[in-house]
């Protein structure tokens, strides 16, 4: 794409925004059957924009709001930025994110299944490449054949979302409430993150969505950002089917900007009308596809596990939680499968506090040189998980191991012992041990 075709397209993007605009206002000004359908043709129009013909032709007739029906969800790599880059302008993008998703509306009940992007799969005339090439190569069409024969479900519906759609949609809603499972500092994902209940906004919840580096220690980093992201679109199920008629219309018209699927406006409404009630803690299941990694012709592909992924299908088409069990990651407190029996949130607390006990702060406050890494060696060797740091002074005289547990006053005196020095000290409030130990070195070590 030139330059000048690229700013051609951007002028047509902003003048199909301000058309948004002014017929918002003429329904706001005048209200009327002809401002309201000049809105609702603009916004139809906006969310087509890209569906074609052989899209609609590989999607499967089903009763939308009277029974069980596939959605095949993707989020690509596109957005403003990239369009406006030399690198990428004129791509066709590759889809990021892959979910597979059942939604039955007579049972109020979503099941979301999460799809390697580096699955190996055969596509027939263009041969065997990953899954997320799919896209890349035919559209969205060939995204839904591909899908639909590896999963042996038809699929009715598509719906495709860059990441600038994800962040506006996310603060039309005004923010998506999430327990962030672990602390994310991840420069790749867009940058940090806190750990804990919070209201992120849009950016906050795409550096959530798109962090797997920060996951790498822990396993499978694309199956923990997988997670994170059918996290964040439960958050925003709850928050849009609790929305009040102004903050709907505003999330439908980031959707329609950003968004593109077969589905008409009317859809879209009558369907969060009939799943009103669903409770995301009970009626939400989810999963990730089985796989094994394998390194082929230099190239790291993701292998389908057929038999489990059979058996997950099954169950899923039966309505059935993909898996028997919820499945919590303990390392980094990540949700990797829900069965909606309101236990993975327990779970997933119980988990974090294991690894709050399993913590211990070493603190130098003797100022020798490399004492901290010295001590922790020999915590470690207990199996606790140790970070270092200076005290606020270099002043102390006597070694100090804090905890705020009476009942692990053994496990204190263990940490101690394995130093060759320190006083026990029962937390009263002056230490943020946060379940864990903090232990201080003194002169006397």
């Amino acid at each position: 794409m030139s330059r000048g075709e690229y700013e051609r397209a951007r002028a047509h993007k902003r003048r199909r925004t301000a058309f948004i605009a002014l017929a918002v206002a003429a329904v706001l000004v005048f209200g009327g059957a002809g401002a309201a359908f000049a809105y609702y043709s603009v916004l139809s129009g906006n969310l087509h924009d890209g569906v074609d013909d052989d899209l609609r032709a590989a999607l499967a007739k089903t009763d939308l709001v009277n029974e069980p029906f596939y959605l095949l969800l993707m989020g690509t790599d596109g957005s403003d930025e990239r369009e406006a880059s030399e690198e990428f302008a004129g791509d066709q993008f590759r889809s990021d994110s892959i979910m597979l998703t059942r939604i039955d509306p007579v049972n109020k009940k979503v099941t979301l299944v999460s799809l390697h992007r580096d699955t190996l799969v055969d596509m027939g005339e263009y041969g065997q490449n990953k899954l997320n090439a799919a896209h890349a190569i035919g559209g969205a069409a060939l995204a839904v054949k591909t899908v639909s024969e590896l999963a042996g479900v038809p699929i009715s519906h598509y719906a495709e979302i860059n990441f600038d759609g994800f962040k506006d949609i996310v603060d039309a809603l005004g923010g998506v409430e999430v327990d962030v499972p672990m602390t994310i500092d991840d420069a790749d994902a867009g940058g940090h993150l806190d750990e804990g209940l919070q209201t992120l906004n849009g950016d906050q919840a795409l550096i959530l969505c798109r962090s797997r580096h920060a996951y790498e220690q822990y396993g499978d980093g694309d199956s923990f950002r997988a997670a994170n992201q059918r996290l964040v679109l439960s958050a925003i199920a709850k928050k849009l089917l609790a929305a009040d008629v102004a903050t709907m219309a505003g999330t439908v018209q980031a959707l329609s900007q950003y968004v593109t699927t077969d589905l008409e406006i009317s859809d879209i409404v009558g369907l969060a009308q009939a799943m009103q009630g669903l409770d995301p803690s009970t009626d939400i299941y989810s999963a990730m596809e089985p796989t094994t990694s394998q390194y082929i012709n230099n190239i790291w592909y993701e292998i389908n596990d057929v038999d489990e992924w059979k058996k997950m299908m099954a169950r899923v088409d039966q309505g059935l939680p993909p898996t028997e069990e919820d499945i919590v990651d303990e390392g980094s407190n990540t949700v990797l499968a829900t069965t909606g029996n309101g236990d993975a949130s327990a779970v997933a607390d119980a988990a974090q506090a294991a690894k709050q006990q399993n913590a211990v702060l070493v603190l130098n406050g003797n100022g020798t040189p490399s004492a901290g890494s010295v001590a922790a060696e020999r915590i470690e060797a207990l199996g606790y998980e140790v970070t270092s740091d200076n005290a606020d002074h270099f002043d102390y005289e006597q070694t100090l191991v804090v905890y705020d547990d009476e009942g692990r006053v053994a496990d204190a005196q263990a940490v101690a012992d394995a130093l060759g020095a320190g006083e026990l000290v029962l937390n009263d409030g002056t230490y943020d041990t946060d379940g864990g130990f903090v232990v201080i070195l003194g002169s006397d070590w």
